[in-house]
């Protein structure tokens, strides 16, 4: 059997290493882990950028920071970002919202 990745992974078979499956399922699950593993990088490159235009800006508003950590939570919530992490960043981002809103 071999595993055909969706159109939309361009670059899906330069990351991940295809190998033969020996039964039915086990292919299903290798499509579905390219698939998922492709969404799951996307949702971390776009908390990434969110929490550095927070950081960059020079006063980012409490909607802003308040979406952020919104966007963690989904995140840890899912298995995206271990919970522990996400613990650290939220924190990080609280004591700019307490800074940002002293100001």
């Amino acid at each position: 059997m071999t595993i055909e990745i969706a159109p939309a992974s361009v670059h899906a078979h330069k990351v991940f290493a295809q190998a033969m499956a020996n039964t039915r399922s086990a292919a299903k699950r290798a499509r579905q882990t390219v698939k998922r593993s492709l969404h799951n990088r996307s949702v971390v490159a776009r908390l990434r950028s969110m929490q550095k235009r927070v950081r960059s800006s020079a006063k980012p508003s409490a909607d802003q920071i308040r979406a952020v950590i919104s966007a963690i939570d989904k995140a840890a919530k899912r298995g995206i970002v271990h919970s522990n992490a996400a613990n650290r960043r939220k924190a990080r981002l609280n004591r700019a919202l307490v800074a940002a809103s002293r100001k």
